[in-house]
């Protein structure tokens, strides 16, 4: 056989193994749902990507409002995917005992309505408030949505499978995400005006995603529901702060509490970069719409689909510690790129940077997903990944404007030396890594830490 004909045969089982018969039977009909609604879903939500729609803002609202409030206003929508998903155990307890794919498809009609409003916003002050709450309320409404969801994947699909399916699920939402990145970052530069379209437009898709996701079924269904109604205390939690399943999961799950510690460090240092990076695209090195898109979303995501069933395959097998023990270099390699081309001002390093970031993220939609599965109860899968995804909130109120203010702050100590802040960013993510390994070695004392393995 020629290489060509071993490559096209490669591909083909590539592309054949996302097709339903490629799973377990009992798990096809849940994944074929699965499969049409994430290919809908994204291209709402590849609209809204941190990236996609600072860029928009930063290129669009240039000149309706002063610098350092527009540079905020990138720091917010940068951040939004992230520091949204503060509201995730407000999702996590008014969901409790409810029907879990009613609630779902409820978050996501109304990201539909709060995306597709942006298109209705003027260029002004007012038009960039417009799509800093549409942006930021679809993304509350989608940390809703990513929290339960973990929910329904561990009810449907079995533990030797999960990653291998979010890997697929993830693969077509990247395909989707970066598409859409691309083609708003074409039509941007054509006609800055193109956005009053496409937004509603992008927000129909996502109707249509939730229409299908609608028709899901979840196994186990009344069984879950009625082992949390008879958790009561944490029915209630969203009422009573010092009942939240937050404060006693990390009280007393020293093992969670580690790995969120580590995962606090190390995410701090990569929510810092996407914000004073748009900034710098423009300011720095004169980069519009098109080349913004392509570093900071579409050239990540692309990358992502090449490296997910690698990283899959390895989380499969691995406990999630073991997992960011290694993963967690992905990311150094990254923002060591972004800090050498910010510094040394090196462009071409931007590209490279950006490449190296969807192979690290590949990883981390991953175990972002799928890694507090190695810590939780069934019963409270929901609440453990509302901890992660709180978390996550918390991180991305902090990371973004440190980053962009850190950024100004060196730019007025000496201009031309923000891109320091990508050293900082470093930092973090070295002190991050360390403690996977520390954690990782201590994964044997069960007494000290609490982690079964």
């Amino acid at each position: 056989m020629s290489p060509v004909e071993t490559a096209i045969q490669s591909v083909g089982r590539a592309i054949g193994s996302f097709h339903p018969q490629a799973m377990p039977p009992l798990t096809r009909g849940h994944y074929r749902r699965e499969l049409a609604a994430w290919f809908f879903l994204p291209v709402m939500m590849g609209a809204i990507e941190g990236g996609v729609v600072g860029v928009i803002a930063k290129n669009a609202f240039t000149g309706t409002v002063s610098d350092g409030w527009l540079n905020l206003a990138v720091a917010a929508l940068s951040g939004a995917p992230a520091f949204a998903n503060v509201t995730s155990f407000l999702w996590a307890a008014w969901s409790h005992g409810r029907d879990k794919i009613r609630f779902l498809v409820g978050l996501q009609i109304a990201a539909v309505v709060l995306v597709g409003h942006i298109g209705f916003a003027p260029r002004s002050g007012l038009g960039l408030l417009m799509l800093v709450v549409g942006a930021i309320g679809a993304r509350m409404c989608w940390s809703g949505v990513v929290t339960l969801r973990a929910t329904v994947w561990r009810a449907n699909f079995p533990r030797t499978d999960r990653a291998s399916m979010a890997g697929k699920l993830a693969t077509v939402q990247a395909v989707m995400l970066a598409s859409v990145g691309l083609i708003i970052g074409l039509a941007m530069r054509r006609n800055e005006s193109s956005y009053h379209l496409l937004y509603p437009l992008v927000a129909a898709f996502g109707l249509a995603g939730a229409i299908i996701y609608g028709r899901m079924r979840m196994r186990g269904h009344a069984a879950l529901l009625n082992v949390e109604r008879g958790h009561r205390e944490t029915a209630a939690g969203w009422r009573d702060a010092r009942a939240w399943p937050l404060w006693r999961i990390m009280r007393d799950d020293a093992g969670y509490r580690w790995y969120m510690a580590c995962m606090f460090i190390f995410g701090i240092g990569n929510l810092m970069v996407t914000a004073p990076l748009v900034i710098m695209l423009r300011d720095r090195f004169g980069y519009g719409y098109v080349a913004g898109i392509l570093i900071t979303s579409t050239i990540p995501i692309v990358m992502m689909p090449l490296v997910i069933p690698l990283w899959s395959r390895f989380l499969d097998r691995s406990h999630i510690v073991s997992f960011r023990v290694r993963h967690s270099w992905a990311f150094v390699a990254t923002t060591s790129a972004l800090a050498a081309a910010a510094i040394w001002n090196l462009p071409a390093l931007l590209w490279v940077g950006a490449a190296l970031k969807g192979v690290a993220i590949g990883g981390g939609v991953l175990a972002w997903n799928l890694g507090h599965h190695d810590f939780a109860p069934a019963e409270r899968t929901s609440q453990y990944m509302g901890v992660h995804v709180t978390l996550t909130g918390l991180r991305g109120l902090i990371g973004p404007f440190l980053g962009v203010g850190l950024y100004d702050l060196f730019e007025r100590a000496a201009p031309g030396t923000g891109g320091w802040v990508f050293g900082v960013c470093l930092t973090l993510n070295l002190l991050g890594a360390a403690g996977f390994w520390w954690l990782h070695r201590h994964l044997h004392d069960r007494d000290a830490l609490g982690v079964d393995v």
